[in-house]
């Protein structure tokens, strides 16, 4: 068969290598730009921190190729980057470290402390009680079965089993029974329990063995122990029914267990059980200064970037007739690494600029709000619209926004938040999302909280007001609102 050559045209899409990097960083927000600022500093010789000196240019590739052309023999006394990165070069220890000290100093370890954890807790106060070295054994198994919330979960028959056959230890189910109401008397109240109604009771007991003459702390027991199922579903007349009390006792002593903690191991201090916060810096600040929006750039301790010249400046020796052994990859090496600093250095500026511009068209967008705060203000926004304005690309407008923040001069907010859809109400007038969730949330709030209003009554208002809204629409931004169902707002 023989061999042909052929031309042929086609489309295609091709993303520099800076298009990349630009992208990866408008991603980050201002605290993770900072951490990859610093391992490009890190990677990168060519790259220092400090403003850029005018008076030195940054040096083009066709400069250096002619640096390289024009190389001759070098004195052997004079320093090269070779002489930096030669592998043949090993530098004892003790001459890259540097000490002070003497050697009849003292030295100190700094020792620092950290709280005891959870089951620590539990195991320093096993330790204080008076029990024997297999009742001890067995209490500390009972502890390592206890979950995170403070609870135990799995049941006595198991756990003799576990002993039993994992251990070799004979016990009944009675006497490890003993041992968990030991337990449960440990600090925090309500550690032990096996369910939401013992740990709401232990610590109810907890509080009428320090106060026992507070009645509301009895009705309160009272209540958990007969009326449980009637107080997880607010059934409260119910309630009041069946103990013979009146509306006022039982909302004192609904008062008191709405006071205990449903989860007492979150409560000890636990640094493993603690969520972990989302960390919020605001990638831009708002200020209202007389009566005019000023936006800035947060940067946070983000350093100024430039190129750092010695490495350039070794290449000078190159033109007053210096040259070095495997000048060629030297030279490659600084080029690559050159190339590199430039394209972060633009990639970070042109980060910085995209963000301006987007988060400037999003103030004007919403200038109302901004100057005054209110969010019944915040016009019905999509990243079409920013993206018109600016002339940007959907995707980068969705890439700036997300896990950014501003601050403003009344509070933090995620620029995420801005971007709403629209309703049409029976005006033809369009509104926001937010208006509607905040026009949902002012009825919740006004309700009658012993008979609080079920989402078809909740839809009905809302008509009434305008806003032609389904009821599952109604449904979903009460989740969002983080508001529950109406039987369970009832108030007494």
């Amino acid at each position: 068969m023989a061999l042909k050559q052929n031309l042929q045209q086609k489309l295609g899409l091709k993303i520099n290598p800076l298009q990349i990097q630009l992208i990866k960083l408008l991603e980050l927000p201002t605290y993770q730009l900072e951490q990859r600022i610093k391992e490009e500093l890190e990677s990168n010789p060519l790259l220092e921190e400090g403003e850029e000196e005018p008076e030195y240019a940054t040096e083009s590739e066709e400069e250096l190729d002619e640096r390289e052309e024009e190389g001759s023999e070098r004195n052997e006394d004079d320093f090269t980057l070779e002489d930096y990165i030669s592998d043949d070069d090993d530098i004892p220890d003790y001459k890259l470290s540097v000490t002070n000290a003497s050697k009849d100093d003292e030295t100190r370890d700094l020792i620092f402390s950290q709280g005891a954890t959870f089951r620590e807790n539990l195991l320093n106060q096993l330790g204080m009680r008076n029990l024997s070295d297999f009742e001890k054994k067995v209490a500390e198994y009972i502890i390592g079965n206890i979950d995170d919330d403070g609870y135990l979960r799995r049941d006595i028959e198991n756990i003799v089993d576990d002993l039993a056959f994992g251990a070799g230890i004979e016990i009944s189910e009675q006497e490890v029974e003993r041992l968990l109401k030991i337990i449960q008397e440990f600090e925090p109240s309500g550690v032990g329990a096996r369910d939401l109604k013992e740990c709401l009771l232990l610590q109810i007991r907890h509080k009428l063995s320090e106060h026992p003459n507070y009645p509301g702390l009895h009705i309160a027991q009272a209540v958990l122990t007969d009326c449980f199922e009637e107080f997880s579903r607010k059934h409260y007349e119910k309630i009041a029914r069946k103990l013979r009390i009146s509306d006022a006792d039982l909302k004192v002593a609904i008062e008191e267990i709405l006071k205990l903690n449903p989860k007492p191991g979150g409560a000890a201090g636990d640094s493993s059980f603690e969520r972990n916060a989302e960390k919020v810096i605001p990638d831009f600040t708002l200020d209202l200064v007389d009566g005019e929006l000023q936006l800035t750039l947060n940067s946070g301790n983000l350093p100024e970037l430039r190129i750092n010249k010695a490495y350039l400046n070794i290449l000078d020796g190159y033109k007053n007739g210096q040259s070095i052994k495997n000048k060629k990859d030297v030279v490659s090496f600084v080029k690559y690494k050159l190339n590199s600093a430039k394209s972060f250095i633009d990639a970070v500026e042109q980060r910085n600029n995209t963000l301006m511009l987007t988060m400037t068209a999003i103030v004007q967008f919403q200038k109302q709000f901004f100057l005054t705060g209110d969010e019944s203000l915040l016009r019905p926004m999509i990243l079409r619209d920013i993206a018109d304005i600016t002339g940007l690309d959907v995707s980068t407008i969705s890439r700036v926004s997300n896990s950014k923040y501003v601050q403003t001069w009344f509070g933090i907010y995620a620029l995420k938040d801005f971007f709403t859809g629209s309703m049409q109400m029976n005006t033809g007038e369009e509104v926001s999302t937010g208006e509607l969730k905040n026009t949902l949330k002012d009825i919740i709030e006004a309700e009658d909280k012993k008979k609080p209003l079920t989402d078809d009554e909740l839809v009905d208002l809302m008509n009434q007001k305008g806003y032609q809204i389904a009821r599952r629409t109604i449904a979903k931004y009460r989740q969002m609102l983080d508001i529950p169902v109406a039987r369970l707002r009832r108030e007494i």
